[in-house]
């Protein structure tokens, strides 16, 4: 968990470049944002913060970003796993790498980010997280995955359902 100083600003920058790179597990809250390439090749490490640089999620393989603020450009390139949660603040999709889908939270996704953002706000005390979890029902996030991880979800899910028995 990291946060700004008492005179810190929402643009503080409190974590360095490549930040989370090759994480394999473990949470990660940041009250401020993070630099460059953060969560490279991501495989199962859980983050939250309020920003990042350019690159965020290349080549992640798996785990969960929720990701609070702005982003940098060329956002997921090479990402063929996990998910990414960006709150949409209008200039989101224009930042994701091509080929990458985006979508709407499902109502599962959205019970995961208020739960992350509930535990960002109790671990790091942060003013623009509090704010928006008072003001939830305004936030808007978009979920973004590789259309691989997709189609590897969508094939789990089927092989869950119970066969239905012809009579």
């Amino acid at each position: 968990m990291a946060r700004p100083p008492r005179s810190g600003s929402d643009d503080d920058v409190l974590i360095g470049n490549v930040a989370l790179y090759g994480a394999t597990a473990g949470d990660l809250f940041v009250a401020g944002r993070a630099g460059e390439r953060f969560a490279v090749r991501n495989s199962g490490a859980t983050a939250v913060v309020e920003g990042i640089g350019d690159h965020g999620c290349e080549y992640m393989t798996g785990g969960v970003v929720v990701v609070l603020g702005p982003i940098g450009r060329n956002f997921g390139a090479g990402m063929s796993g996990g998910m990414a949660f960006l709150l949409d603040d209008g200039t989101v999709q224009r930042r994701i790498h091509p080929s990458l889908v985006q979508r709407p939270l499902e109502a599962s996704e959205m019970v995961l980010v208020r739960e992350l953002l509930a535990r960002h706000v109790t671990l790091t005390g942060s003013p623009r997280a509090l704010v928006m979890e008072r003001e939830w029902e305004r936030q808007r996030f978009i979920a973004v995955v590789s259309p691989e991880y997709l189609a590897a979800l969508a094939a789990l899910k089927a092989a869950r359902q119970p066969e239905v028995l012809a009579s």
